[in-house]
C-alpha cells in the first residue's frame, strides 16, 4: 500500500494545535489510551456485533478509522455526504480510500425530501432559524444515519467530552434510545493534543482545513474557522447559542430559538 501523500493545502499551515510536540511523556500517555481504545473496540465487536462506525472524516474519526483498519476489526465504516461538504472533505475521502486500499460506505440524503425542503424554504434556509437548521440537518444527516445503522446492534462515534458544552460528561458507553442501540465513544476522555499526536505519529490522512483553524468540520455553509481563544465548536453554527449546537445525530437539543 502506498505511503500517504498529504492533501494539497491552500495556504501554509498555521494552527499549532495540529502539530503538538511529540514528547516522550505525551507519547506514553497516548500509548496507554490507544491500548484502552483497542480493548474497547474489541469488546464491542465481541459483545455487540454487528457494529458500525459513523465517520465524519474529522480528525478524531480519522484516528479511529486508522485503529479499526490496522487491527482488522469487524466494524463497518460509513460516512454521510450531505451534499454541502467542503471540497477538502471530499478530497480527504478519496485520499483515505487510496491510503487504506478500500472503499468506504457513503450515505446520501433522500432526494425527494431534500428537494421539497429547498423548494419550500430556500437553499440556505438554515440561517433563518434553529428550527429550519434542525430540519435541514435531519434530512441531510439524521435520516441517512438511521438507514446506515439499520441492522446494527451498536455504533461507534469519535466524540470527545472536551469538544463542546453539549458533550460534557460524555460516557464511553451509553444506550442510544433514539436508535435502540448501544453507542460507544472510545475517545470520550481524549484531548485534542492526544488526537493530533496519534495522527502525526501514525501518518493518518486528515483534512487540511484543520491546519487553518477548523477544529470541527461539518457542512461548508455551517462551518467557519476559529478566531484566537474561541471554543473548539465555536465555528459550527456560529450564529446559534452553544446549547443548540448539535445536528441531531448525537443529542436531544434544547428547544429554544438559539438567539
Amino acid at each position: 500500500m502506498s505511503h500517504f501523500t498529504p492533501l494539497p493545502q491552500k495556504s501554509a499551515p498555521q494552527n499549532p494545535a495540529t502539530r503538538p510536540p511529540l514528547t516522550p511523556e505525551l507519547l506514553q500517555t497516548l500509548a496507554n489510551k490507544v491500548a484502552a481504545v483497542k480493548n474497547c473496540l474489541r469488546r464491542v465487536v465481541r459483545e455487540h456485533a454487528p457494529v458500525a462506525f459513523a465517520s465524519s472524516l474529522g480528525a478524531e474519526d480519522m484516528a479511529l478509522t486508522d485503529m479499526i483498519l490496522k487491527n482488522a476489526l469487524s466494524i463497518r465504516i460509513f460516512t454521510l455526504d450531505t451534499g454541502r461538504l467542503h471540497p477538502e472533505t471530499c478530497d480527504l475521502l478519496a485520499a483515505a480510500e487510496q491510503h487504506y486500499g478500500r472503499r468506504f460506505e457513503v450515505f446520501y440524503p433522500e432526494h425527494t425530501a431534500l428537494e421539497r425542503f429547498v423548494h419550500t424554504y430556500g437553499i440556505n434556509a438554515f440561517y433563518a432559524s434553529v428550527a429550519a437548521r434542525r430540519q435541514c440537518c435531519h434530512i441531510r444527516k439524521v435520516e441517512p444515519l438511521q438507514r446506515a445503522l439499520s441492522g446494527c446492534k451498536a455504533w461507534i462515534t469519535g466524540m470527545r467530552a472536551q469538544q463542546s458544552a453539549t458533550r460534557q460528561g460524555l460516557a464511553v458507553q451509553e444506550f442510544d434510545a433514539e436508535h435502540g442501540l448501544e453507542k460507544f465513544n472510545p475517545l470520550a476522555d481524549w484531548s485534542e493534543k492526544e488526537v493530533w499526536t496519534y495522527i502525526r505519529s501514525n501518518d493518518v490522512p486528515y483534512n487540511p482545513l484543520h491546519d487553518n483553524f477548523y477544529p470541527s468540520i461539518g457542512c461548508a455553509p455551517c462551518t467557519r474557522a476559529l478566531a484566537a481563544g474561541e471554543d473548539i465548536r465555536a465555528g459550527r453554527w456560529w450564529w446559534e447559542k452553544p446549547g443548540t449546537k448539535e445536528c441531531g445525530l448525537h443529542a436531544k437539543e434544547k428547544q429554544d430559538d438559539g438567539r
